[in-house]
């Protein structure tokens, strides 16, 4: 489909549900819809007048019998299907905002998985870059030799800056400035771009070498830049760098609207 579609946009959710071994919740989609077969993270349609939250509650109740009783928004990606053009809002589910017993009421399958190591498929297009995306950690420090480090179910995580980074780092992080002239490199399994400000984030969300993105906060004003920015829906994690008294008075609101993390300094 081209990247000029312009058929109207079908507004959808879905959840990333979290256990309590820190796995996701992938179920396949039933017989007679498209993509029968194919494995997603449950979601639907919201309906007219129903809000973002209220549709991600009816539709586990409907597929899977779970009730949801918090959710934090994620990520916000359209992608252009054979049969419709989509808005897709993800949203996190932690293991102790849910209760229920899975039930799978469309004659699905479901499992649960870790991330960065998958074992079903095959996945639905959309849901794809996000399976790299949840291998990015939710806590990062900033080491004393510039790098940003952390953990995913898979062990340790470490972003290194580009100009230090060695051939076998896995994870780099570019200046946007650096973006279009650097490119990725061929060992790199991700490309953090490094913003400071409301334009420089807009380019590189848009940029598609971009996989996460980490916006360094000098102020208030840039804080609120931060906020407006989640509240739209960021295609890739935002990560939030900011000296501590800023961090402070912004790390649970960054958070509370979709912050992947928050990194105080740097």
């Amino acid at each position: 489909m081209s990247t000029t579609d312009s058929r109207p946009l079908l507004h959808v959710i879905a959840g990333i549900i979290l256990n309590s071994q820190g796995e996701y919740l992938l179920s396949s989609r039933p017989a007679g819809k498209p993509y029968a077969g194919y494995w997603e993270f449950a979601g639907g349609k919201v309906e007219a007048g129903e809000s973002e939250t209220a549709a991600l509650q009816r539709e586990f109740e409907e597929e899977l019998g779970i009730r949801i009783h918090a959710a934090v928004p994620w990520l916000c990606r359209v992608h252009s299907y054979e049969h419709a053009r989509v808005r897709l809002r993800f949203y996190r589910v932690a293991a102790d905002q849910w209760s229920g017993g899975i039930q799978a009421r469309e004659g699905q399958t479901w499992s649960w998985q870790k991330a960065g190591d998958f074992t079903v498929s095959p996945m639905l297009p959309a849901n794809g870059p996000l399976l790299k995306a949840l291998s990015v950690p939710t806590e990062l420090a900033l080491s004393a030799d510039g790098a940003l480090c952390g953990e995913n179910g898979m062990g340790a995580y470490r972003v290194v800056p580009y100009a230090s980074a060695l051939p076998q780092e896995a994870n780099i992080l570019l200046p946007v400035g650096a973006l279009q002239t650097s490119g990725r490199l061929p060992q790199a399994e991700s490309v953090w771009v490094e913003v400071a400000d409301a334009n420089e984030y807009r380019a590189a969300a848009a940029n598609p070498a971009t996989d996460v993105l980490l916006w360094r906060v000098a102020d208030g004003s840039g804080a609120q830049a931060v906020l407006e920015a989640l509240d739209e829906g960021c295609p890739v994690p935002l990560a939030v760098a900011a000296p501590a008294e800023t961090a402070a008075a912004f790390r649970n609101a960054w958070l509370a609207a979709g912050a992947q993390a928050v990194v105080i300094g740097g």
